[in-house]
Parts: structure tokens; sequence; C-alpha cells
């Protein structure tokens, strides 16, 4: 989905004009005739998303200035973008300090507009990026820190917002790298709970014999090495809300423990005398479908139940690939101002491949995809070569998509969606084998195998690239170097048609 601009101005054909600039640079477009319906467009309930405002300030009825005074009344923050036949210095000023973004004298230029919006988005996708990072620090997290415009995500978000107002026990499933973590810190951020602690808990990266220890504490002395006093992660969140994250790996033993302590409200300190009484909101995660767990006999029903109370599942980035756009701006403004490198976008046929993918690892991996070309690209626009592993794993895309286009908008491509599994790898091996001998009779390059063996796991596994990791005993990190390396090194010889 491209990014969305409305656009303001009492004259038809001065609409009509910037309606089909705005449109031939990528965007889409929405056009009113009048300030009185820009503040109804942006404020009333059902109001669509914007992602900045074209707007005459000389109207009928209620002027630009008007319309700028009202947007902050509102607290409406989406970059405005003036623009008048007449451009004294006066007006300059006034609009700036009114809270416009950028100021335009009529009649605009093709290319003057379209580096007024490439700058306004990308100056918008990087406050947006700051105050996501800076609310996520101080707990202060909430759903308009959430970056979605898909249909798919908005169930979610009605339930998760109904589920704030609340203390009711969440479970969200979901593939690794969707963003569970920051829908739980969007729940206790938008309730009554905010001002409290936010305490977040991997139970799958803990050793089974400290789990207890670190969720409900110990005294000193009560185990070797309990040197001191540890109250717990329980006792931490007391007033707030505890995360726990990949609930589906805690040890039956603790969940026996676990139970309790959600039954009774009270937790007991390994080695303690007494049970400690607590207030807790609990919110819990997990990559796996907790009902598979709990009927391989892994996980306890009634724990289950007691978890399992409001269910949320967030689809995966493949269901939602209107998001991948907006996403993409927003991780190449913060990563351009980290690296301190100044790109202005990606090129449209990058764009059209990377909107293709099925991304197995989600968010996490588009992130961690951009961040590598930020800071390996040596232009100022980021092409298909800056991400290596598109390149194999993406079909061609019709050259009608190779023009520059600046990141806001999406191209949403002919050609065929391609499996996020599809690694450039050897085939995948039906039967689960593995072949030692080449068809000669010698042995394998070890390489070689060490991409089968990668390549069905990830199958087997149905892209959950956490769970990949940690079957085959290796980082996350390793995985998806291990990935590109296949990718740089499966390209086909002549694979460009020359």
């Amino acid at each position: 989905m491209a990014a969305s601009i409305l656009i303001a101005d009492d004259d038809a054909v001065q609409r009509r004009l910037v309606e089909n600039m705005v449109q031939k640079c990528g965007y889409e477009a929405v056009v009113v005739d009048s300030g009185d319906a820009v503040v109804d467009m942006l404020i009333r309930a059902d109001a669509p998303n914007f992602d900045a405002v074209v707007l005459d300030l000389v109207m009928p009825g209620l002027d630009g200035m008007g319309v700028l005074a009202k947007m902050r009344e509102a607290g409406i923050t989406i970059p405005v973008i003036v623009q008048t036949a007449h451009g004294g210095i006066d007006n300059v000023i006034s609009a700036m300090r009114a809270g416009a973004q950028d100021f335009m004298v009529k009649p605009v230029g093709m290319e003057r507009l379209q580096v007024s919006l490439r700058n306004a988005l990308n100056t918008s996708a990087l406050k947006g990026e700051l105050q996501r990072i800076r609310h996520s620090r101080e707990g202060r997290l909430t759903f308009s820190d959430i970056i979605t415009r898909a249909e798919a995500m908005a169930g979610v978000l009605r339930t998760a917002q109904k589920a704030a107002s609340s203390a009711i026990p969440v479970l969200i499933e979901g593939e690794s790298g969707v963003g569970k973590e920051m829908f739980a810190r969007a729940i206790h951020g938008s309730g009554e709970r905010k001002s409290k602690p936010f305490v977040a808990v991997n139970c799958g990266a803990i050793p089974d014999n400290l789990v207890e220890s670190i969720l409900f504490g110990h005294e000193k002395g009560a185990f070797t090495g309990a040197t001191e006093r540890h109250a717990g992660k329980f006792v931490e969140a007391s007033g707030g809300t505890l995360f726990l994250d990949e609930v589906s790996e805690l040890p039956l033993t603790t969940q026996v423990k676990l139970l309790r302590a959600l039954q009774e409200g009270m937790v007991e300190a390994v080695g303690g005398r007494k049970p400690v009484k607590v207030d807790v909101r609990i919110i819990s995660a997990t990559n796996r479908k907790l009902l598979d767990r709990v009927k391989g006999g892994h996980f306890r029903e009634d724990l289950f139940y007691r978890l399992h109370v409001l269910p949320l599942t967030i689809p995966p980035l493949r269901a939602r690939r209107e998001d991948i756009p907006h996403l993409l701006r927003h991780f190449l403004a913060r990563f351009g101002a980290e690296e301190n490198r100044t790109i202005t976008g990606i090129t449209g046929e990058a764009m059209a491949h990377l909107c293709q993918l099925d991304w197995p690892g989600n968010i996490r991996q588009l992130e961690n995809a951009v961040y590598r070309a930020v800071v390996m690209s040596d232009g100022d626009q980021l092409g298909v070569s800056d991400f290596p592993f598109v390149q194999a794993q993406a079909p061609a895309i019709s050259d009608a998509h190779s023009e520059p286009l600046i990141i806001s908008p999406a191209i949403q491509p002919s050609a065929p969606a391609v499996s996020g599994n599809e690694i450039p790898m050897s085939p995948l091996p039906t039967n689960g084998s593995l072949s030692m001998l080449t068809a000669s009779g010698e042995v394998r390059p070890l390489e070689e195998m060490e991409n089968e063996i990668i390549r069905f796991a990830i199958s087997h596994y149905r892209g959950q690239m956490s769970e990949v990791a940690r079957r085959l005993k290796i980082g996350r990190s390793t995985l998806y170097r291990k990935l590109d390396e296949a990718s740089a090194d499966d390209e086909p010889a002549g694979g460009n048609g020359e």
C-alpha cells in the first residue's frame, strides 16, 4: 500500500493538477475542496490513515491557518505542506510557526512537490521511530506506535485495545519476529497499569534449574551460589505487567508453581518460609500452537486455560504485505540516521522484490535486511544489489518497475509470490535423508551438505527461524549469515540473461 496524501484546495483545476502529480510520484491521493473537509477527514472516528497533507492556505470558510490550528488542538502530527499563490515571507513564517513542515508557491512543479513529499515522509518516519524507541524505554508504548495499515491487523488491534482496558490474561500467538512483545507493551502502555513496571521474561532462554529462582525469587543460601536474596520477576512486576515470552518452553515442574501463583496471587521464593502476595497482570506469548503442546503432554492443560483467556494471533508479514513499504520507510529513516547515511529511498525494482517475499523471519528479518543494506550500500538509493538474498529468491520483475521510487510507495508486482522457504540451496530431500556421496562416488563438500540440512530444517519447522536455530544448535544471527552466504554462492551463472 502506497503512502496516502490528502490534498485540499478550493480551486478544482489546482486540485486536479496536484492530484495527478502526487499519483505520478507513486502515492495515493485523496482530494477535498475545503478546510472543514480536511478537519473532518482527519478527526472523525473512522478517519482513514494519511501520511501527509498538501494544504492550500487561502480557502473560503476555514482557511489553511485555521486547519493547522485545529490539527494542533487535536494533537494530529501528520506532516503538512502548505501552498499558496502569495509567497510572501510573512506567510511562510506564519505557516511554519503554525506547524507546517514545508511551503510551496503556486504553480508547483513536479520535482519540487516530489522532493517536498519525500522529505516530509522521511522526517515523519524518523520522528515516529524516535518516539517509538522512547516510549518503549519509558514503558509508554501504545497502539499508535505499531506500524500497520493491513486489514489483517484491524481485528487484532481492536481486540488488543479492548484487552488493555482490563486486567484479563492475554495469550499472544504468532511466528517469531511478528512483534508479539510490542503488542504486549502496547497493551500495558494503554491500560491503567502503564505507570507501573513492565517486566519481560524470555522463558526459553532460562536454564531449567534457574527458572523458579528467576520467576519467584530465592532466599540467601537457598542453593549453592545463592549468595544474596533475589526478589524474582513476579515481585518486580507487582502492580504492573509480567510478560512471559516463549511460555511454551517452561518446564512442567515450573508450570505447577506458576499455576498456583496465578490462582492464589501469591509466590513463594526458593528457600522461603512464607508466600508473598503479588498483583500482576499476565501477558504471555509463544511462537508455537500452545494447544498442540498441551496435546503432546508438554504443557499443562489447567495452566493453558489460565493463560488462554483472551487469545491474540498476530498474522505473519506474508499475510499483510501492504505493511512492508511503511515498515521499510521507518527502518530506512532510523538506520540512515544511526549510521549517518543520506539514503533517499529504495528503487522500484527493489521495492517490488521486497514486497514479493514471504519473509519467514517476519518483521525482524525485514529490519535486519534494511540495516545490512544501509551499512553496505554505496549509493543514495537502495537497489536489488543491496539485498543479495532477494536477488536469489525472487523472480525477475518487469522493467516497468525499474524506475527509482521514494521509499513510501508500494509496487504491486504482477509476478507470483515466492515462498519464504525457497532458500537458494540444493534441492530439498523429500524423505529427510542426506546423501553423503556425489553421483561420481566422491564425498560431497561439507558446506553443500550443511546448506541442505539448513534448507530441510527451515521447511520442516515451517519457517520458524528461532526453532530452526534452536534445533540446529546455532545462533539465529549465524543462521541468517549462512543463508546470506548460500544466497551469494548459489547465484546461477548468467542469471541476468546475458
